[in-house]
């Protein structure tokens, strides 16, 4: 893949561009991964890309390095890592990477057998270098603290040292794509490239290539005749579906990620997840709360998100994270986020008013589960892409987004029941709150048609005819 900010058409395999924040390239070492936690508000960016620029000066002073880390590197300096000469393998191999980030690059090659591959080749001194950012990163951060006592992003240390580990491991990274596959496997709209095995080490992955479009390329799609909707729709669903019902979720679904294509064969559209080194793991317990709230947020039901963010560490800042959250005014969350789609003045309004808020939200992020953080940062990148789309605030993403609710407290009430009259109360609860859904989105649908417009204002005029 390339970077996401060229926009090409054609990419392929799983290695993240490099992260840009404002108008600073990130580079050197694992900071460009503390971005997976700095989302979209706007102080946020400013405060964490203030802090990077000073590490990056200090980086370059001490240590001499120079955004070696997002610079494509030779093949011959990466042979070290096979096992086996490139020659013997592949009958061609490309010297010019599709795209190199902070940890990996990725080559396009074709076996001896002649299927084509992504070569994804982790950079030979990540494994030396990342400890040692990490504990700049951790000195840094306590730095910070002591000059303003509000900075709490302790966390983001925490949050490193516990998935660098991870995503430095290549034969996680396949296990991952495998199980969120088999997970998934109903979703026939899903591709999630093969992994070869046979060919992987810890820093050296094999996988299918597969081509495509950005998501958030609405010009791409119109080309291609790919019903935008449709993708964001698809993609509503599938995020849906880890997130409320399996528990199990892709965190870093930026647009380098996640492909559309539409299949020859077929003339489906398929979305192309890659890039599977980050996944967060809910809790049981998380999961259902989670799930309430969004149900609440939904129904506008206050006294229920005010309940729900509480247990999920919100305290008296509820209102402050329901707007995170959803990003929506406090107003528009009260009115029901589903009533009227979000305008520019309410997005010019909380750009607005975030900056004064945050010391609160400094303080909300310090005491919301861990599993909350790559949440937030996962919500504001598929927010992007629907608004690339023209997409946000859709009925159909929150008509998902209440099924997988539903199904998922319905399990677990069921799981937790020993009455088999109870089980099917339940069962029978879940099947008529999930018709009810349906009878809304076919409304919906028919209110959007020719044919709906036309029976509305027909009903209309015999609703005012004086016979």
């Amino acid at each position: 893949k390339r970077d996401p900010s060229v926009g090409r058409e054609s990419m392929g395999a799983a290695v993240s561009a490099p992260y840009l924040v404002g108008n600073h390239k990130l580079s050197g070492g694992y900071v460009p991964h503390t971005s997976h936690y700095c989302w979209e508000e706007p102080m946020l960016v400013f405060l964490f890309s203030e802090c990077v620029q000073f590490w990056q000066k200090w980086l370059v002073t001490a240590q001499g390095t120079k955004d070696w880390l997002c610079e494509s590197l030779p093949v011959c300096s990466l042979l070290f890592l096979f096992s086996w000469q490139i020659k013997e393998l592949f009958v061609s191999f490309e010297d010019t990477p599709l795209g190199a980030a902070s940890l990996a690059q990725v080559h396009k090659a074709v076996l001896q057998d002649g299927r084509t591959v992504a070569v994804k080749v982790q950079h030979p001194k990540v494994q030396a270098q990342s400890s040692r950012d990490i504990l700049l990163m951790e000195i840094l951060l306590l730095t910070v603290k002591q000059i303003f006592p509000d900075f709490e992003f302790m966390w983001l240390v925490d949050e490193a040292k516990k998935n660098l580990p991870l995503e430095l491991d290549f034969l996680n990274e396949g296990r991952n794509a495998e199980k969120v596959s088999h997970m998934l496997k109903d979703f026939d709209f899903l591709k999630v490239p093969r992994i070869y095995w046979e060919l992987s080490t810890r820093r050296v992955l094999l996988m299918e290539f597969v081509e495509g479009g950005q998501v958030n390329d609405r010009a791409y799609m119109e080309r291609n005749s790919i019903d935008v909707n449709e993708i964001s729709r698809n993609l509503g669903k599938l995020y849906s579906e880890m997130i409320f019902v399996n528990g199990f979720v892709h965190c870093d679904p930026h647009p380098g990620n996640v492909l559309v294509r539409k299949c020859p064969a077929t003339g489906k559209a398929h979305i192309i997840l890659l890039d599977h080194g980050l996944y967060q793991v809910l809790t049981e317990k998380f999961r259902l709360d989670y799930c309430r709230l969004w149900q609440s947020l939904i129904k506008a039901d206050m006294k229920r998100v005010q309940k729900y963010s509480r247990r999920l560490g919100a305290g008296d800042l509820y209102p402050l994270f329901a707007c995170m959250l959803t990003a929506r005014s406090w107003d528009s969350v009260n009115r029901g986020i589903d009533r009227s789609p979000v305008t520019a003045n309410e997005d010019v309004e909380i750009r607005t008013n975030a900056a004064a808020y945050l010391p609160q939200i400094s303080q909300l992020l310090n005491n919301v589960p861990r599993q909350m953080l790559l949440l937030l940062k996962t919500n504001d990148l598929l927010r992007g892409i629907e608004s690339a789309l023209h997409t946000r605030a859709s009925s159909s993403s929150f008509l998902n987004m209440s099924r997988c609710c539903i199904r998922a407290v319905s399990t677990y009430q069921r799981s937790k029941s020993h009455s088999l009259y109870r089980k099917a109360k339940i069962s029978l609860l879940e099947a008529l709150s999930l018709w009810q859904i349906n009878l809304h989105e076919l409304f919906l649908r028919l209110k959007g048609s020719r044919l709906g417009n036309w029976v509305i204002a027909f009903l209309s005029r015999m609703h005012h005819s004086p016979y």
